[in-house]
């Protein structure tokens, strides 16, 4: 074993780099934590070449003086963390001090601040974490720093970085993050001299949604709710305006950014029952709880955070969401009037019969408070006894059954009794735990009997009876007919451009790809900040089935699924054969049912859908003889 060696401050600080410091966003990320800790109102982040070689924040915070300025670059330096204690409530966005430390380490870094009060302020450079000048200099309050060149001395790192475009459509994402998370913090953001971004910071969160989704803001749902000692606030979409995937999905906890799947849970719930399969709701949710009841230190990134009790945190985002839900009509309301019928007329000398009282709200929604009070009082009303609920039905009985009259009975032959066994209950058969496709026999004619619920069809051959799923079979041939034509794909030219807005990474990775794009049909251009202009399709699709297709690639290519280009390409085209499928639940003709069984019987290749599912199973004869107890 080779000796065991302490290693040097600059290896360590590399380290540190590689868990904190991923990319340009990061840097962002942290430097903007730092802003508003230091009570920064107003804060302007300006990137050139996506943040890889200039890369500026500047805030009207409270600044440090020059013995803070130069301890601020060491590792594990901070001002927010005194004892061991402190880790228990932490209040602050950044607190490890590993921050300053990680990102001089693998940059050029100026720096300019000053205290409120002071004189003069501190000017400092350095290069990969060592101190190279230091001075006196005249600038406003507050803290100023560029960073150049990063990751100029790992060139390892170098390598993974993606194009300008993708990197600062990351950092874009970064600074939206934050204008969402601080609405009392003004936020501007220039990109290659261009202004993306500008929020007001009057505290207002509609405003900063608005700043950064525009248009679509306004069809999002408010939140305002509590439940025990948590709150929620923010706005979620209508089940009607839900999105393919996730990517729209925004959480802060303790005005914190965060990932968890148990806030995403949470959320999908309030939609059961109301949200299409396959689509998902966008949200922009602050969750606010007990700084002791969370624990932000999981992560390096403090992207994650655990919390002392899930089923409370669960609840609280469930019912007060879905309480905001069952408060905004999603349809106009329809206002009836009673009809009068033609022979209403009351004589003048006659009393007119009284009105029925008006109903008062009989169906009506509960806020989580109610619906928390009422759970309650329901565990605790009593229960009725046996025999009181008795003694209510025979009265019931009593009210309503008609009096029975006089029988009278005539002699007449006796009938033999017939013996009628119980027939047994039918054993239901279990699920296979892996579906067998059937082997279909070519050379035995087959009889198409008809469909099953709008989505299966059933085809008799032989003594067996085949049950076809027709979206599954239809998308399996459109995926084979994709993927045979290895040139591009047929498309169509839309006569009025179609736009689309998503996150600044979707727009990102899916300009980076426009090559792949083409090869699939689709022709998109960037139209505006966050947006892009559809202007060709595929021919299988139409815009509504091309808009939820480009989202769903755009979410693929985020995950990571580049490695090989023609995997994506098969997934790309698992996605629009999906789309372009007839649907379960369609009514679709005879003609179109026949012609798919046709190629479902006649061909081996169409066994299973892109995703896996079976796309025919059998019923043999046998099997429905020992079910009816013919066998």
């Amino acid at each position: 074993m080779a000796k065991i060696i302490q290693l040097s401050p600059h290896v360590a600080n590399l380290i540190a780099a590689g868990e904190v410091v991923e990319r340009p966003a990061s840097v962002v990320k942290e430097l903007l934590e730092n802003a508003v800790d230091a009570g920064a109102t107003q804060v302007t982040v300006e990137i050139r070449d996506g943040g890889m070689t200039f890369l500026r924040v500047t805030d009207n915070g409270c600044g440090m003086s020059p013995e803070d300025a130069r301890t601020a670059f060491l590792r594990h330096a901070t001002s927010k963390l005194k004892t061991a204690e402190d880790l228990a409530a932490i209040a602050t966005m950044g607190f490890r001090g590993e921050a300053l430390a990680a990102i001089a380490s693998v940059s050029r870094i100026d720096l300019l601040t000053k205290t409120p009060g002071a004189i003069s302020g501190t000017s400092l450079t350095l290069e990969a974490g060592n101190i190279t000048e230091e001075s006196e200099a005249g600038c406003p309050d507050g803290t100023t720093i560029i960073v150049r060149d990063l990751f100029f001395n790992t060139p390892a790192r170098m390598k993974f970085m993606k194009s300008d475009t993708v990197e600062g459509s990351r950092v874009t994402a970064a600074v939206q993050l934050q204008a969402l998370a601080h609405p009392e913090v003004a936020f501007r953001f220039l990109r290659d001299g261009k202004e993306v971004l500008s929020t007001p910071g009057t505290g207002s969160l509609e405003a900063a949604v608005y700043c950064v989704y525009g248009r679509d803001s306004g069809k999002m749902v408010q939140v305002d709710g509590k439940w025990e000692n948590f709150s929620v606030t923010g706005y979620v979409s209508k089940p009607t305006d839900a999105r393919p995937s996730r990517a729209l999905q925004t959480f802060f906890v303790n005005d914190r950014p965060v990932k968890s799947r148990l806030l995403m849970a949470a959320l999908e719930e309030a939609y059961r029952n109301q949200i299409m399969a396959g689509k998902f709701p966008a949200c922009v949710l602050h969750l606010r709880v007990p700084a002791n009841v969370v624990d932000v230190n999981v992560h390096p990134a403090k992207t994650e955070v655990k919390f002392l009790n899930e089923k409370a945190v669960f609840d609280c985002i469930h019912y007060c969401v879905l309480g905001a839900l069952n408060k905004t009509p999603d349809r106009p309301q329809v206002q009836f009037k009673p009809a009068v019928p033609a022979q209403s007329v009351v004589a003048p000398a006659q009393k007119p019969a009284t009105a029925p009282q008006k109903q008062e709200n009989f169906f009506r929604t509960m806020n989580a408070q109610e619906f928390k009070n009422f759970s309650a009082a329901v565990k605790d009303a009593p229960k009725p006894s046996p025999m009181a609920a008795a003694a209510t039905a025979a009265a019931v009985e009593q009210t309503i059954l008609p009096p029975v009259r006089e029988q009278v009975i005539l002699p007449k032959a006796t009938p033999t009794p017939i013996s009628v066994p119980t027939p047994a209950p039918i054993p239901q058969p279990e699920e296979p735990e892996q579906v067998t496709i059937p082997e279909i026999p070519k050379e035995i004619p087959w009889r198409f009997v008809g469909e099953l619920y709008n989505s299966y069809i059933i085809v008799e051959q032989g003594e067996e009876a085949y049950l076809i799923d027709k979206h599954a079979a239809h998308e399996r041939i459109l995926f084979e007919k994709l993927k045979a034509n290895q040139e591009a794909i047929s498309s169509q030219v839309l006569l009025t451009p179609v736009t689309l807005r998503l996150s600044p990474e979707a727009v990102a990775i899916l300009l980076d790809n426009s090559s792949l794009l083409e090869e699939l049909g689709f022709e998109v251009q960037e139209f505006g900040e966050n947006t892009l202009a559809i202007r060709q399709i595929p021919m299988d699709l139409d815009s509504a089935q091309a808009i939820d297709a480009l989202e769903t690639i755009a979410a693929d290519l985020l995950n990571g699924r580049k490695e090989n280009r023609s995997n994506v390409r098969d997934e790309v085209l698992h996605t629009v054969a999906c789309k372009a499928a007839i649907k379960a639940g369609w009514i679709s003709s005879e003609k179109e049912l026949m012609k798919l069984a046709e190629q479902v019987l006649s061909r081996d290749d169409l066994k299973h859908c892109p995703h896996g599912r079976p796309i025919c199973i059998t019923l043999s004869k046998k099997q429905l003889e020992k079910q009816f107890k013919r066998s």
